[in-house]
């Protein structure tokens, strides 16, 4: 049986473990923590509570894995944070365990265009805010080692979205008159394109993970304003500086198109009309 170790097991990669559980394979998982492990406890698969950045804490619990997954998320956190879980946890994990495949999970946020240009694997990736150096800096170190890096756009799914969050709690503002791309991708289309990035016969090295249509982000609210019946967001001038930086762009697919995925969720509304919306808690209090 097919052994593959999701380095961590939240919100993306439960449902990447779930999957790949299904399709036969022997699964395990670790967290940081033993309450993220509590948490996402599965009665399928083992899960662990591994510090993937902790060399002593990866080598103590090391097994014989064809495929590794890294999908930790620092869940926010600083440079500090990046460098621990991006670079240091890939690292580690490469180090110790040498898998067949070892497939990296960054994002879209190295791309730095801000003109609303398209871009895939091919364009420079440039970015400009230190967390984005050390994602970049992580993925070059995970090719050097002949790993697979998959750029994943701004996800969202069933609990997790921050744009419908913000709209509904009156948080939402139109930057700038709203005209900055915005590129999404559900969180079960991740899980596919992950089990496609694990399979594939040949290395396909770097790939964009995102829908099928980047969207501005007043086109997102002007869609939720008219499928929920609520004003749109006020507008705000923006100076200060995001988390993500202010890049503006949209992200191709193609390169993943063409080996065969295809998203459940092609678009924005789409996901939302079909998985996040009919679940939400909030609509309707």
């Amino acid at each position: 049986m097919k052994r593959v170790l999701i380095a961590g097991c939240g919100y993306v990669g439960t449902a990447t473990a779930d999957l790949f559980q299904a399709a036969g394979w022997d699964v395990e998982g670790w967290t940081r923590s033993p309450e993220s492990a509590a948490q996402y406890s599965s009665e399928r698969y083992r899960l662990r509570a591994v510090d993937i950045a902790d060399r002593k804490a990866v080598e103590k619990a090391a097994g014989e894995f064809g495929l590794v997954i890294h999908c930790a998320s620092t869940k926010g956190g600083g440079a500090e944070n990046y460098r621990r879980v991006y670079f240091q946890g890939a690292r580690t994990l490469l180090e110790v365990l040498s898998p067949s495949r070892f497939i990296f999970c960054s994002s879209t946020s190295v791309y730095a265009q801000s003109g609303g240009e398209w871009v895939d694997e091919e364009s420079g990736a440039e970015p400009v805010h230190e967390t984005g150096k050390i994602l970049h800096m992580a993925e070059e170190m995970v090719r050097q080692e002949n790993g697979v890096v998959a750029r994943l756009a701004g996800i969202y799914g069933p609990g997790r979205t921050a744009l419908l969050r913000k709209f509904l709690s009156g948080e939402a503002r139109l930057e700038n008159g709203g005209e900055r791309y915005l590129n999404q991708v559900h969180r079960d289309d991740i899980t596919t394109a992950l089990f496609l990035l694990a399979t594939l016969p040949n290395d396909p090295g770097i790939v964009n993970v995102s829908d099928n249509e980047p969207v501005t982000q007043r086109e997102c609210y002007e869609w939720l304003a008219t499928k929920l019946n609520r004003p749109l967001p006020p507008p705000a001038e923006t100076t200060g500086v995001r988390k993500r930086g202010s890049s503006s762009k949209r992200v191709s697919n193609r390169k993943i198109r063409a080996l065969r995925w295809e998203p459940q969720f092609p678009s924005f509304g789409n996901g939302m009309e079909n998985s996040v919306l009919p679940n939400y808690p909030r609509l309707g209090a």
